[in-house]
């Protein structure tokens, strides 16, 4: 589900406090919202907006994040100082996920679906129209 196969983009990004800055360069995969509930609990919030580049696209330009192995395949980076989430890698995957909304202009991508809505929280209401999966959705 690339957002456009043709394009070649430029996104820069974050943490909150400025530790940390990244750059995606290359083209964006997919973006998209999850409902898991280790995304949950890693971001104190209902669901997070990811965007999926590859690995050799996505490099930190300032700042060394530190590390969570949120499960035996998950790896979660984000900044040492103020917390702030980053990215997600799967084990063996040569792709990654970057958190939307700490891009410097999150209104670049916008998210195609939601993913693990089974884990959905039953008090969110969705208003948009995008594709639903109860798992882990399109393949990359």
């Amino acid at each position: 589900m690339p957002l456009n196969s043709n394009a070649s983009t430029r996104l820069t990004g974050g943490c909150l406090c400025g530790e940390l800055r990244y750059e995606v360069s290359g083209q964006v995969i997919d973006a998209g919202y999850c409902h898991c509930r280790l995304c949950q609990r890693a971001s104190g919030a209902p669901m997070m907006a990811w965007l999926t580049c590859a690995d050799s696209h996505f490099r930190y330009t300032s700042g060394t994040p530190a590390e969570y192995h949120s499960s035996s395949r998950s790896l979660r980076e984000f900044c040492p100082h103020c917390g702030t989430h980053l990215v997600f890698r799967t084990v063996g995957q040569d792709h990654l996920d970057v958190t939307m909304p700490s891009l410097d202009d999150p209104d670049q991508i916008k998210p195609q679906y939601h993913i693990w809505c089974a884990s959905k929280r039953p008090w969110l209401q969705i208003g948009d129209m995008l594709p639903r999966f109860d798992d882990n959705g399109p393949d990359i």
